[in-house]
């Protein structure tokens, strides 16, 4: 095993195969390690999410190197069974890069169980190895379109698409079967450690197959109190703390791109800390209450206004909790700092949760729709309960377009796929934030691109928010709350957990300077007695 490190609260667990990384991944399942949160599996690494105040990073690394890998095998998990019409796109391009027939193709597709050994990309992507064991590389190009139920193959891997989304696998056949749902109580229909079985259905019919992909069922029109969205600027969502927990079936967490900022605004109008609120982007939101209610507005610099319903206007201050009256109309106008401002409400906002949660991941498609002008969002009342609290405040300056923001960041875990000059100009370069940012991950541009020391394919591994992944262009992405839960390309570092929150706020045109923290090194296990003493 080799050890490597990422952010404060996080261990890249790098194996020699796939084979190893799943017994591993089961070993950690079944007797798990005190203060480890979260196990994201991939080809051929684990990344272990854990809390550094329970135990050390070569503390974790050393209870990890413990572990036996040699003589132990997976048990057989769940048999699913899905019926493919073999008639994709690519299916004879695959069997002649695989100097085989397409019955053959299909013979041997159908003809031995493959194994779910991770998910990731989108939720209910399921990688599945073994099987046929075919070997056949991405596409050159990716489509901009692959469509629900697509089988597609690539690399070792086959898998399934859980909904239409771009993607460069070779598409060889379709099933009608769901395999993300959200009225199932398990939505993802593969889950690490099962067992899938294809089976030919025969030819497609004349009639167009049709794939549902479920969607949260919307929610009757809201009657009594309410905030009526009149404008919704231009992206106002539902977000909370997210949804951890979840990788398994294939969906990162989410949440708020600023949590401080959520949390002062729930503590102003005493709500529980982790409760959704809305997030604003850029300002513009315009809402009308029905009913009674006490508000906060917290995050980026922005004026409020309050038109009351007899016609005075009123100017509420950040980060105070105020009242709003049956018929006042509130307003919030485009910051002069920062990006995203948050509005928690007293009792909280009455919406029915996906996943255990009100936050909407942007990139997984999970969670409550976007606000559009015309929504009435509900509300619960709260007579007792906490105060409201007059003491909150911002706890960094929000930063604006004209200045240079400076982050820290921890090297890993692929600082050594970039040279050397690449590694010390992460740090020595200005990164202008470009518009094509949004919760994903910010775009960055420099002057010079980050040449890489490693040429290759990096198999795909687990990713974190914060992650500066870095793509043929040398331009890296540095990734925000709805990151996708792997990717293909290197890490060459990641912004520390104290920082995010601020660079959730950065707006576009700003200019972002990285601070290493200190020079990239695997991570060594501690010595028994060192773990023996914490």
């Amino acid at each position: 095993m080799r050890f490597y490190p990422v952010s404060l609260d996080a261990l890249l667990v790098e194996l020699a195969n796939l084979d190893e990384t799943l017994v591993l991944f089961d070993s950690l399942q079944h007797e798990p390690i005190v203060g480890v949160s979260e196990i994201i599996p991939a080809a051929r690494t684990l990344l272990v999410h854990f809390c550094p105040l329970s135990l050390s990073r070569e503390a974790l690394a050393a209870r990890i190197a413990s572990r036996q890998l040699h003589g132990q095998t997976r048990a057989a998990g769940k048999l699913v069974e899905i019926a493919v019409h073999y008639n994709g796109e690519d299916l004879e391009e695959v069997a002649r890069a695989l100097d085989i027939s397409v019955e053959e193709v299909i013979r041997r597709h159908t003809g031995s169980d493959y194994n779910v050994a991770f998910c990731g990309f989108a939720p209910g992507f399921a990688y599945l190895s073994g099987g046929a064991e075919f070997v056949v590389p991405r596409r050159s190009t990716p489509r901009t379109r692959i469509p629900a139920g697509a089988v597609a193959l690539a690399g070792g891997f086959s898998g399934v698409y859980p909904q239409a989304s771009p993607g460069g696998w070779q598409i060889i056949g379709i099933t009608e079967q769901k395999m993300w749902d959200l009225q199932r109580e398990q939505p993802a229909l593969l889950q690490p450690g099962y067992r899938v079985r294809f089976h030919d259905a025969g030819p497609r019919p004349a009639a167009r197959v049709s794939v549902a992909v479920a969607t949260p069922q919307a929610t009757a029109p809201t009657v009594g109190q309410a905030l009526e969205i009149v404008s919704p600027g231009l992206q106002t969502l539902l977000q909370d703390l997210g949804r951890p927990g979840l990788a398994g079936q294939g969906v990162s967490a989410s949440g708020a791109m600023d949590r401080g900022a959520l949390r002062a605004a729930n503590q102003a109008v005493g709500n529980a800390a982790a409760s959704a609120c809305l997030e604003i982007l850029m300002g513009g939101l315009k809402l009308i209450c029905h009913g009674q209610a006490v508000v906060a507005v917290t995050g980026a610099t922005a004026a409020l206004q309050v038109r009351t319903a007899d016609g005075q206007l009123l100017q509420p201050q950040l980060y105070m909790p105020f009242a709003l009256h049956d018929g006042d109309q509130l307003s919030i106008d485009a910051p002069t700092a920062g990006l995203r401002n948050y509005l928690a409400i007293r009792g909280g906002f009455d919406h029915p949760p996906v996943l255990g949660s009100l936050s909407t991941d942007t990139l997984a498609q999970v969670g409550p729709a976007p606000l559009a002008a015309g929504t009435r969002l509900g509300f619960r009342q709260r007579s007792g309960g906490a105060a409201v609290s007059l003491s909150e405040q911002a706890p960094f300056a929000m930063p604006r377009a004209d200045q240079v923001i400076t982050l820290d960041v921890l090297m890993g875990p692929r600082s050594d796929w970039f040279t050397p000059h690449a590694q010390t100009l992460l740090a020595e370069q200005l990164w202008q934030v470009t518009p094509q940012s949004n919760r994903i991950g910010i775009r960055l541009a420099g002057a010079q691109p980050l040449a890489r020391a490693i040429d290759g394919e990096l198999p795909s591994e687990g990713t974190s928010v914060g992650a500066i992944q870095v793509p043929p262009s040398g331009q890296p992405v540095l990734f925000l709350a709805d990151h996708p839960l792997t990717g293909g390309y290197p890490v060459i570092g990641v912004v520390a957990p104290y920082h995010l929150d601020l660079a959730g706020q950065i707006p576009v045109n700003a200019r972002i300077r990285f601070n290493p923290l200190g020079a990239f090194e695997p991570v060594c296990p501690a010595l028994s007695d060192e773990i023996q003493q914490r």
